[in-house]
């Protein structure tokens, strides 16, 4: 998979953007990623919020994934990836 990233909330936050368009499941990626023990603490048609690895993550429909706090780009990138990869 290939990304672009953002840095957003004063660099406290990376968003990992995907170049392929997608439009996933956000009911069907809940029900994954709660399932892997990740709390889900939002949820609506365009995006899930849930705790990972102590973070926040935002999962958009579109493919992106906000995660709060990080600041290493290579790590944004491997993390979506992971997880995009594992819906």
């Amino acid at each position: 998979m290939k990304f672009t990233t953002a840095r957003l909330c004063g660099g406290k936050s990376l968003m990992a953007i995907s170049a392929d368009e997608m439009d996933l499941d956000m009911e069907a990626a809940a029900k994954h990623f709660e399932e892997q023990g990740c709390p889900i603490t939002s949820m609506d048609d365009m995006m899930v919020v849930f705790q990972w690895n102590g973070m926040e993550v935002t999962l958009y429909s579109q493919g992106k994934v906000m995660f709060f706090p990080l600041e290493d780009k290579s790590l944004c990138i491997k993390y979506a990836t992971e997880m995009l990869e594992s819906l």
